[in-house]
This record gives C-alpha cells, structure tokens and sequence, in this order.
C-alpha cells in the first residue's frame, strides 16, 4: 500500500489584469487547492474473496472469466460472444461461453491496434475506438474480425483523459466520448471535452455536447431513450469536491467544465471563456441530476432493458466506480445502482455490489470497470485491476452457487 499524503498546492490565481499607472497588482483571489494521495493494497481476486462480495438476496457474482491482464471495455454480441478491450496493448479479446454454463471456455486476440478502447457492436459489425481513430470491421461467423478499416483519423490529440468510449443510440449514430486533456483548462480543441455524434460510415461528425470532463459511461433509458451519463469531477480540490455528475446529457447542452463544477460551483482557475461572468454563463448550462461522492471514477454504465432480474430492478441504471486515489479515505471500488422512477426520472444512487475494500479500506481485490447486458439478462463486469470479469446473474440463472450476503 503506498503511503497516505496530503498535498497542499498553494496558489493564489489573479482575478484581474489591469494594473494603474502605479503598478499596483490586480485584485487577486486567494484560493487553496490540496489533496490526499491513498491506494489501497492490491490483493488478489481468490475464490473466498469473491465469494464474500455483497449482493442484494437472490442475486450472484462469479468469475466468467479470468486471466485477462487488464479488460477494459467490453460489447457483447446477439449470440453472446463478448469483445473485451486491453488498452495498454492494444488487443480485443474474443470470449466464448460455448455451453452456457456461465464460464468461458475460449479467449482468442481478434484484433490489436495502438491505444484501443471502446467498443460497440451493430450488425455484424464490431466499431473500435482509439485516441485519435475509429476502426470497423466484419464479426465472422466463428467471432473472429476481419480487417480493421479506417473510419476516422483525426480524433483530438491525447491528453489527461485519452480513454475514447462509443456506443450506438437509438437514432443509428454512434456517439463518442472524448474526455480532456487536462484536469482543469481551457481547451484549444472544440471537439476536446465533449461528447460527439459520428456517422457510421465515417463521413462526418458534430459535437453533440461539452463541458463534459470525462464521461466514459453513458446510456440511453429504455422508455423515455433520454441519453444519461456520469462525469469525473475535478481532482485535487479536496476530498469531497468535485463530486462526480449525474447528467442527462442534451443535444446542443454545455455542462460546465471547467468553469462551473458540480452544482454550480465557480471554479476561479477558469474563468468562463465566452467573456460572461459566472451568473451569465451559468444559467445557459446544464446542471446534473444527481451528484455522487467525489473522485469515485464512474467508468461503466448501462440501463437494465433484460428480463431476468426482478421488476423492481428494471430500466435502471448500473454503473460502476471503479475507485478512488485522490481522496484520504477511498470511494467507490463498487457497482451502484441508479433508482429510476415510473416517469423515467432518476431519483437516487445506492449499493448493488460491495466489497472489493477489505481489511478495513486498507485493500482491493477489484476495481470494476466496464458493464454490459448479456443476451440472457445478466450482467457482465470487467476488472481491469485483477483480469477478471464478472457474472452478475439473479435466481436459478446463477450457474453457480456462491455464497453471498444480503445487503444491509
């Protein structure tokens, strides 16, 4: 376990820059920016350890697969094959569970490209996203790839948040998440920052929305197919700021960053770039739905749309945190679920899936990553910490018998 720090960043940031003819210095706004630095000890993922994971009565977790290095993103197919990403090499790993019995018999490398990601799958084809390009190409009939073609070339340049995600909404568009280059700034590129719409065929996209600092995990509702997304908020602003943002994301909607955070916090690093003061840039944005506990790094997201888990669970939200290290105390290291009501609205977060800190929030044996449905109503789970993805499965659709505790 590394060890705790506190970091004070002192600085005092000029509010103005016209000085008199007596060079006197500018108004100036004393601002103090700190954090902590915690990283729980890494343990492994055993048998005994996921079987102590909790998980509200009915419902299990168990390894669909392991052995993975680093699964990052993951689509899945009509049939059930899954795609899993490994960013660091470049690979897209196919995942076959051939007998259905909640474990995968085959892993085989279909594609390696620098920097891939994202993945989004749509008539028999699989649509790959890196740092600056989308590939395509043709599933197979044994799940294989054909070649890899070039549908964009000239994404923004990689920064702080290089991690492209895409999936397909409702209209047919792809949409793709391009997160910042930094933690706070303004950026040079306008396509940096937002979410964009991309044409299928690659002849062309728009920026669909901005301010948005990374939001890696986002879905469209079952009903309403209002488009909703998480944001990471701003780190080294303390432990309980910037809190992570709950949006529903518009066509055309501005979200803030950097200059308004959270619930309509001014960041005074970042002045609103229009020229408007605060007030007026503010009231022209959007502000989120619903907050969640600062520097919990919601990755993955989907909606609910199966029929396995019980109605209560149904066309809700499920994201996972993939965890802190910007805070004294950890967050996140969880799955959570986001309550939706019978209009469609979001209402609040809670626990679906602990247990991942151990021994006192001194360890992990997971940091979830990636959520998707699979064809028969469960979910899977990458960890791109332990190389392992998850089953998430409710009542006799758990192939195996874990025990699990009821969620308090």
């Amino acid at each position: 376990m590394l060890p705790k720090l506190t970091i004070p960043l002192a600085a005092v940031l000029l509010a103005g820059f016209t000085a008199s003819a007596q060079n006197v210095p500018p108004a100036a706004t004393p601002f103090q920016m700190t954090g902590n630095i915690y990283l729980p000890n890494k343990l492994p993922a055993t048998p005994e350890r996921v079987a102590s994971l909790q998980v509200p009565a009915g419902f299990t977790i168990s390894k669909y697969a392991e052995g993975l290095d680093m699964p990052r993103m993951l689509a899945v197919a009509p049939n059930g094959d899954a795609y899993v990403s490994n960013r660091v090499k470049g690979t897209v790993t196919l995942l076959r569970d051939a007998n259905q019995d909640g474990k995968v018999e085959t892993m085989q490398q279909v594609a390696q490209k620098p920097h891939l990601h994202g993945l989004a799958l749509r008539d028999g084809k699989l649509y790959l996203a890196a740092i600056r390009e989308v590939y395509v190409a043709d599933v197979k009939a044994d799940g294989t790839l054909g070649e890899l073609k070039t549908l964009y070339k000239d994404l923004p340049d990689a920064g702080q948040h290089a991690n492209r995600t895409l999936q397909f909404g409702p209209d047919g568009m792809l949409y793709l998440s391009v997160g910042s280059t930094c933690n706070a700034c303004d950026e040079d590129n306008p396509e940096s920052a937002t979410l964009l719409q991309l044409k299928p065929d690659g002849s062309g996209r728009r920026v669909y929305a901005q301010g948005l600092r990374n939001t890696i995990g986002f879905d469209w509702h079952p009903v309403t197919k209002q488009l909703y997304g998480l944001d990471h908020g701003i780190d080294w602003l303390g432990d309980e700021d910037q809190m992570e943002e709950f949006n529903q994301i518009k066509d055309g909607g501005h979200y803030g960053w950097p200059s308004i955070i959270a619930d309509g916090k001014h960041y005074p690093a970042n002045k609103p770039k229009s020229g408007e003061t605060y007030e007026q840039f503010d009231a022209r944005t959007v502000r989120p739905l619903l907050t969640y506990k600062a520097h919990s790094a919601p990755l993955g997201m989907v909606f609910y749309r199966g029929q396995q888990f019980p109605q209560p669970y149904r066309q809700d939200a499920f994201v996972t945190m993939h965890g802190s290290w910007n805070r004294a105390q950890p967050s996140g290291y969880k799955i959570v679920r986001v309550r939706f009501n019978e209009q469609g609205q979001p209402q609040q977060f809670e626990d679906f899936i602990t247990g991942w800190l151990v021994e006192n929030d001194k360890s992990e044996f997971g940091r979830p990553c990636s959520i998707v449905e699979a064809p028969d109503g469960s979910l899977l789970v990458s960890d791109d910490d332990n190389g392992v993805i998850y089953r998430v499965a409710y009542g006799t659709a758990g192939k195996e018998t874990k025990k699990t505790k009821k969620r308090g």
